[in-house]
């Protein structure tokens, strides 16, 4: 089961971890891991190679996890985009999570 926790800081979403794996299908074949994968991969290229913000994503394959803090700081248009483009990822993985919901779940702590 992957989860994906989304930390939040009153209103606002200061960071997320996602963890685990989906066990949908063997490696390699996981629709799910897949779709969250590269969720993240367009978020990350977003935050760093597009508005050139330094958002540090942690990668530990062992555990099968990736997380990352937003920083603090940020200029409003730049936390304006930050905010929208996490709240499409949560949108995106709740449904993933309503289509495959032994394989995913989405908190928000």
């Amino acid at each position: 089961m992957t989860t994906a926790s989304f930390r939040f800081e009153g209103d606002r979403i200061a960071g997320l971890e996602v963890k685990g794996h989906s066990g949908y299908a063997p490696e390699g074949e996981d629709i799910v891991c897949a779709a969250v994968t590269s969720a993240i991969r367009l978020l990350d290229c977003a935050f760093n190679d597009v508005l050139g913000l330094e958002v540090a994503m942690k990668v530990r394959e062992k555990n099968a996890s990736i997380s990352f803090r937003l920083p603090g700081g940020l200029s409003h248009a730049n936390e304006s985009l930050c905010q929208t483009l996490l709240a499409a990822l949560l949108v995106h993985l709740v449904q993933l999570a309503e289509e495959y919901p032994d394989h995913i779940t989405v908190l928000e702590v």
